[in-house]
């Protein structure tokens, strides 16, 4: 691995930027690699990251956001650390969220989620996706330049995960203004929810709480009762933490996906003059381009897992208790499963096969909603223009960009991205 036998991608900014020669010096060296800062066993390879995914009897996601940055309260000793997990497992941290749970419990919260996100519901919920790209390219559009991120991608997603959960209308305003991270003093929620939103996570489950209360004490004809009345596949209604988890965990995460995909695909088509062109030429590459986008640049890297019994993966072994770090970022540009790997290719037969929305009974349940909003969102920004391009007053000429990349070994995104365009002459 050469210089890449000291890099700590948990720590290194140089990886936040470019992870991507890192990627390829594991999987040449080994796509089963022990990382020599965290203990951390590294999968970077298409065939050990799906296989460890879709394998729930053998790991546990207990600590699938943790990782190896939150000690286990006991030591994990023994050929079987099931009954341990399961016994310590509400110790650890995010342990209430979804992402985290085993099943039986994964299976009946999810279950319940996949309630919330019916066919019908995102069948009604898609046919606004116009309407509510319009609303925010109306002002992104009106000065000939803006900032992709925070004035496009962030507010449009918002709009739409808002409308897919029922979040009262006179409420969106504050939803969007806390997740922007703007103050909550003055929302329209009141002074409690206020008080007690001192993070957008807190915010949701507080706005959560009492729409679900209020729903199941009167209910009305709306999505939140819905969401109020959903029972878990046994017929039990579940408690009402329950459903705000579950709620707000896909508002959160529904959306910093979209917003990264969202940024990347702007950023690419802004960053190569042909590709625009070739889309814009023939729009039905258009549903191709997005996969290929998901698969070149992961909007999540990766995500971890603990062997609960002995493992071998890609013929190493490994003991019961090991944490490995499902390196989505890295399988997505194995030679093995793509050919020509780095290179963006937009008529690529096997696009899809990226597993950028995870493998297995944790694959994201709003995959079909974020590959809807960036397909729309970019329809319609190109409708309405006839040239985007990179601004080179912020991220410098062409064979020198900068861009700052989120500072986190989770998720793939841009800070920023400042584009200028030429309007279409309708505007349209």
């Amino acid at each position: 691995m050469s210089d890449f036998e000291t890099k700590n991608f948990f720590q290194d900014q140089d990886l936040v930027a470019d992870p991507y020669p890192y990627y390829k010096a594991l999987r040449d060296k080994c796509p089963v690699s022990h990382e020599p800062h965290h203990g951390v066993v590294m999968l970077s390879g298409y065939d050990e990251v799906s296989e460890v995914a879709q394998d729930s009897e053998k790991w546990s996601s207990c600590t699938s956001v943790i990782g190896p940055f939150a000690a286990f309260p006991v030591p994990l000793e023994g050929d079987d650390i099931t009954a341990l997990i399961e016994e310590y497992r509400d110790q650890l941290p995010m342990s209430d969220q979804l992402p985290t749970f085993d099943p039986p419990t994964h299976t009946k919260h999810r279950a319940l989620l996949m309630k919330l996100i019916t066919p019908k519901r995102l069948k009604e919920n898609g046919d606004r996706l116009v309407e509510f790209a319009d609303r925010v390219l109306d002002d992104f559009l009106a000065g000939g330049e803006g900032e992709a991120i925070s004035e496009l991608a962030v507010p449009f997603s918002l709009y739409v995960i808002a409308d897919l959960l029922g979040v009262p209308e006179e409420d969106r305003d504050s939803f969007a203004a806390v997740l922007q991270g703007k103050s909550v003093e003055e929302t329209t929620l009141g002074s409690t929810e206020g008080e007690l939103a001192h993070s957008p996570m807190e915010f949701l489950y507080a706005s959560f709480v009492k729409y679900i209360e209020e729903r199941r004490a009167e209910p009305r004809e709306d999505v939140l009762t819905a969401m109020a009345q959903a029972t878990f596949p046994d017929g039990s209604l579940p408690e009402v933490m329950d459903v705000v988890r579950v709620a707000a965990n896909l508002y959160s995460a529904g959306q910093e996906t979209t917003v990264r995909l969202i940024g990347s695909a702007v950023q690419i088509l802004a960053d190569n003059p042909d590709i625009q062109r070739r889309i814009r030429e023939q729009p039905e590459l258009l549903g191709n381009f997005i996969e290929e986008t998901l698969r070149t640049e992961s909007p999540i890297k990766g995500d971890f897992r603990l062997s609960k019994v002995p493992v071998t993966v890609g013929g190493v072994d490994l003991p019961a208790g090991t944490t490995v770090m499902l390196m989505n970022g890295a399988a997505n540009r194995d030679p093995k499963h793509f050919e020509d790997p780095d290179t963006f290719d937009l008529e690529r037969k096997n696009a899809r096969h990226h597993i950028a929305f995870g493998r297995g009974i944790h694959t994201c349940p709003g995959a079909p909603l974020a590959r809807a909003e960036a397909k729309v969102c970019l329809e319609r920004l190109l409708a309405r223009t006839t040239d985007i391009r990179v601004s080179e007053k912020v991220h410098g000429p062409a064979d020198d960009r900068a861009y700052q990349y989120l500072p986190t070994f989770i998720l793939r995104g841009l800070m920023n991205l400042n584009v200028e365009f030429t309007l279409a002459e309708d505007g349209s």
